[in-house]
């Protein structure tokens, strides 16, 4: 039999010729611990004016598993010109997003493994093809490596739930869910997971709850909410397969014949001994209990939560999180101890499990200058204005400026009219009364909407029933109504508001706990309803909190003791009794507000709010990749479609919509680089077509092929190169009135003559440069 010339076979055939092989030799199951091309990100959405795309999801070429849900390692295939290693960069890369200790390169000719546990020396080794480790080896090597015993096996062994392929958790959820269940495992009883708003939390707690259980392990469990909707929510969806051995506790009811409880704390809980309902269970009933949220009440050592907590607390006790609370008083790290995983909004909006947002900081001239009365001024109720200067912290908090609050809602209603009237939008006011002013003064400029249906602006505050009756219909994808929704307090958490578009604050926000909930409500992504990125309007500059190093680090203990001091952290202080009655507020008609400055600012590739100017911010950008304007101009005349590098550079964070808004929406993105990065003159798209003309280049193709270049050509001076290189140009007017895809290509002598006549066009359109 003829050797086989590997240098002429694909990446692909690699694989299926030579890698697949080896691994079925060192006996890997084809079915349960092989999966090929796996891509575990979605890829970063990045957003071009009103219109989203994806950056390219990571995608593995092997994923090894032990079973279904446990990884073990990752393998990357080159094509056999390339070396054995080729691919181990990237192979470790991947190794380390997907927590897995074992990396493996291969180009058909053998293998390279890197171990990252340390365990084999060298740690990084050559190994013929037929010596590939079997999953044997593997998976002993990562129980040592994990500190797993024989004892302690068959719960990390045990199945997850999934019967339900469109649950398959990913991989960010795996690695959480695994760690959880393996620190239980190893007898750890408080367990904290970090994981930002939209990232799966509930469904993470029901496959560790559902591995424990059929273990079991943990055969009596609580989950513990503090919203109503959040356990309604939990019942029906994500917790469904528990059926009828699930019950929620309500009306103070006790039956304990369930096995599994959903319970809103407030229920089981009360000022008075007789209604801490929660003692009618033994201290020892409940043997795990998993706390959603619970940096809203756990960490606070005289907390009705913590209270339970303290009760139960020789259950495994689980919390759940998107912001511990770390202040030098109150702390979730000391309560569960340091969390066993972390997943950060800056990971899930780079992974494109998140959406990417874009900011719109308003500053209003009584905010930003201050606002001071006449000397014996009374408001408009008649009361005595104290003499002094009025800033934006007194604004809707003691100074309530009417012209200010319809600016305010104008500039919703305008930008509203300019992404969609039936963007689902939240608008977060300092209180009840001013989310009631907001909702009156909105209707002032959409009453044309208002008049279909009173529902397309609504109050929803912990006060009235009404809105809050339509809060099930806020969050529902496919519920047209309400559209604007003010609000103070009752929507910053644990509302799954999927399509929830543009988020307002008019709030004085000074809790990051609070910033990070109240942003979380626009993380969500919805693709079927066209929700893949939203828009943060801020008027009350709570968006610079988005600087603060806190706002998407890792969780930091607060607490610094002295030397005198006891190593734990100390009893929170008593309340302070507030001095004397509330402030009185004060209502002021017809004093004029206009907005000062108002800027629009974007997310960077590095998950950051850029503060310096888009061009410095492109050129930095862009310099970094190409240093020089040749190097630009020889990668961009070299590409096959210049698509792939503009794409590129949005994954990078350079914002062409921005600067399209700054030089002219004329204008080609190869220029709007030229121009910005490297100080070049830029040309219109028009301009660049009209010299193509000069040129006479159409008079070398005849008939039906030269009206295509041409209309080919009328294309890109009205919408870019991206439209002329798109798969789909040929079946978009005026193409069909020339023929059918395969027609038109025919005019040209076949395919290959039509792609030279494609690259022909694309090197003249850009030949001045």
């Amino acid at each position: 039999m003829q050797p086989v010339d590997k240098k002429g076979l694909s990446e692909r055939d690699i694989c299926t010729k030579f890698i697949t092989p080896a691994l079925a030799s060192a006996q890997w199951d084809s079915m349960t611990q092989i999966r090929e091309e796996v891509s575990f990100t979605k890829g970063r959405v990045i957003v071009r004016g009103q219109l989203s795309t994806r950056g390219d999801p990571k995608r593995a070429d092997y994923i090894l598993y032990h079973k279904p849900g446990i990884r073990l390692a990752v393998l990357e295939a080159k094509d056999n010109k390339h070396s054995i290693g080729a691919g181990m960069q990237q192979a470790l890369e991947y190794a380390e997003a997907l927590d897995v200790p074992f990396a493996f390169s291969s180009n058909g000719d053998g293998f390279l493994f890197h171990d990252r546990t340390g365990q084999t020396h060298p740690v990084e080794c050559e190994l013929p093809m037929d010596a590939f480790p079997s999953p044997e080896k593997l998976w002993q090597m990562y129980c040592a490596w994990k500190g797993l015993t024989q004892k302690q096996l068959p719960l990390v062994e045990q199945d997850y739930y999934g019967q339900d392929p469109t649950k398959e958790p990913h991989y960010y959820q795996q690695s959480a869910i695994n760690n959880t269940i393996e620190a239980i495992a190893k007898g750890q009883n408080r367990v904290l997971l970090v994981m930002a708003t939209g990232t799966g939390k509930t469904l993470v707690a029901f496959q560790i709850i559902w591995r424990l259980w059929k273990a079991g392990v943990k055969k009596r469990i609580l989950f513990l909410a503090d919203r109503n909707i959040l356990v309604d929510q939990t019942r029906i969806n994500d917790f469904k397969p528990f059926g009828s051995k699930m019950t929620k506790i309500e009306g103070r009811k006790i039956d304990k014949s369930y096995e599994i409880y959903l319970c809103l704390y407030q229920a089981v809980t009360g000022t008075e001994e007789i209604k801490n309902i929660y003692r009618e269970f033994t201290p020892d009933f409940f043997d795990l209990i998993v706390v959603d949220e619970c940096h809203r009440g756990s960490a606070d050592e005289d907390s009705a939560w913590r209270e339970i907590l303290e009760y139960f607390s020789n259950a495994t006790q689980i919390g759940l999180t998107a912001t511990p609370k770390e202040t030098r008083e109150i702390s979730n790290i000391d309560y569960f101890g340091q969390p066993v995983f972390t997943y950060s909004l800056k990971q899930g909006i780079a992974d494109g499990f998140l959406a990417p947002y874009k900011v719109i900081r308003i500053d209003l001239d009584r905010d930003v200058f201050g606002w001071r009365p006449d000397t014996g001024q009374l408001d408009k109720y008649g009361k005595l204005i104290e003499d002094r200067i009025y800033n934006q912290l007194d604004m809707d908090r003691t100074l309530v400026l009417d012209e200010r609050t319809k600016l305010v809602a104008w500039k919703i209603t305008e930008y509203l009219k300019r992404i969609g009237r039936f963007s689902k939008t939240i608008v977060f006011c300092e209180d009840i009364n001013h989310a009631e002013r907001m909702r009156q003064a909105l209707i002032l400029w959409n009453g044309d909407e208002v008049v279909k249906n009173h529902k397309y602006i609504m109050r929803m505050t912990g006060d009235e029933n009404i809105g809050k009756a339509e809060l099930d219909n806020f969050i529902l994808p496919e519920s047209k109504y309400p559209v604007i929704v003010t609000t103070s307090k009752l929507l910053t958490t644990g509302v799954d508001a999927r399509t929830c578009k543009l988020i307002v604050l008019d709030q004085n926000i000074q809790s990051m706990t609070t910033f990070k909930q109240i942003i979380g409500r626009g993380t969500r992504i919805l693709e079927e309803y066209g929700k893949t990125w939203f828009t943060i309007m801020d008027f009350k500059r709570a968006t610079l909190l988005f600087a603060d190093p806190d706002f998407d680090g890792p969780p930091e203990q607060v607490y610094e003791p002295t030397p005198d001091d006891p190593p734990e952290p100390p009893e929170p202080p008593e309340p302070p009794t507030p001095p004397g009655p509330p402030r009185d507020k004060y209502n002021v008609a017809n004093v004029s507000v206009s907005v000062a400055r108002e800027t629009v600012q974007f997310v960077g590739a590095d998950g950051r709010i850029v503060t310096e100017s888009v061009k410095d911010y492109t050129r930095k950008t862009v310099r970094k990749k190409f240093a020089l304007f040749d190097d630009f101009l020889n990668t961009w005349s070299k590409a096959e479609q210049k698509r792939a590098i503009i794409h590129e550079l949005e994954e990078q964070g350079v914002p062409l919509d921005a600067l399209e808004e700054i030089v002219g929406r004329e204008y080609d993105p190869f220029d709007l680089i030229c121009h910005v990065a490297y100080d070049e003159p830029p040309l219109t798209r028009k301009e660049r077509a009209e010299q193509v003309k000069k040129r006479n280049y159409f008079t070398r193709f005849g008939g039906k092929a030269r009206l295509v270049m041409e209309a080919l050509l009328e294309k890109y001076a009205d919408q870019g190169i991206e439209a002329v290189e798109s798969a789909d140009a040929l079946k978009i007017i005026p193409f069909p009135t020339l023929g059918t895809p395969v027609e038109i290509i025919q005019a040209f002598g076949g395919r290959n003559q039509f792609q030279s006549a494609l690259r022909d066009l694309k090197t003249q359109l850009y030949q001045t440069a």
